[in-house]
Parts: C-alpha cells; sequence; structure tokens
C-alpha cells in the first residue's frame, strides 16, 4: 500500500501561494505552482479547487487569473487542510461483511473500530495545532 501525499501536496500548494503573495504577487498559477511541486497543472487545480471548495483559497478567471489564499496562513490549520482533499475517514473496515460464523470475522470490525477512532483523535488534534504559518516557517528555515 502506498502513502497518501493529497494532504502534502495540498499544504505545499498552500505555503506557496502564501509565500509568493508575500513577495507581492496578487495570484498565483497552477502551472508554478506544479513548477514547484514537480508535479502536473492538472494535479494542482484539482486540488486547487476541493481547497477553494473548503474556503481556503479563491480563484480570478480571465485576465489576470490565478489563485489566492482566501484567508490568511496562520487562520489556516492543517486539520483545515486535511478535511478539504480527506474527507473520508483515516482507515476503513473491510469492503465486504466478514464470515459471520467465523470467530475473527464477526469481532473483527468492533476490536479494530475503538483502534481507529483513538488514530482519528490522534491524528485531528495535532493537525490542529500546526498551522499554514507554522509550516512556510519551518519552510523557510530548513537547511539548504
Amino acid at each position: 500500500m502506498s502513502a497518501n501525499s493529497r494532504l502534502t501536496l495540498a499544504a505545499h500548494a498552500l505555503a506557496w501561494i502564501g509565500l509568493y503573495q508575500r513577495q507581492g504577487h496578487e495570484v498565483a498559477t497552477s502551472e508554478q505552482i506544479a513548477t514547484s511541486a514537480n508535479t502536473n497543472p492538472v494535479v494542482i487545480r484539482r486540488l486547487l479547487g476541493e481547497l477553494r471548495r473548503a474556503g481556503l483559497v479563491e480563484s480570478r478567471r480571465g485576465v489576470g487569473a490565478g489563485w489566492s489564499l482566501a484567508r490568511g496562513l496562520e487562520s489556516m490549520t492543517l486539520l483545515d487542510v486535511y478535511e478539504a482533499v480527506e474527507p473520508g475517514p483515516l482507515f476503513a473496515m473491510h469492503r465486504a461483511t466478514p464470515d459471520q460464523g467465523c470467530v475473527v470475522g464477526y469481532g473483527i470490525q468492533p476490536a479494530m473500530q475503538g483502534v481507529y477512532e483513538g488514530v482519528e483523535r490522534a491524528l485531528r488534534r495535532e493537525l490542529a495545532r500546526v498551522t499554514l504559518e507554522n509550516v512556510l516557517r519551518d519552510v523557510l528555515a530548513a537547511p539548504r
């Protein structure tokens, strides 16, 4: 199973837009952000669309088209971003109901549910304490 990078990519895009705006630019293009993230602009546009629906970015069409932050990085948490791009639970149960005649098949979901709920609470608590301003500060402080 591969790890999901959507939260990281969304945080990258938001931090990039925030820094770009601080440098005096009004809007950033998905192509510019994609170059920084080394991905396809379509991937960035889809992700930014989700962030726009969550009220984290705004888009402008026509002349001067691009993306800007809808609010300051200091008021956005990683939890806000996570909820925008990862709407489902962190872990899921079987797609099909396990064999209820088997002792493990019968008890696995109740046994795992509590564990998963605890992990989800811990994840949300950690993400809620980190703002995108914290992320950009750490990015700028990283040794080159």
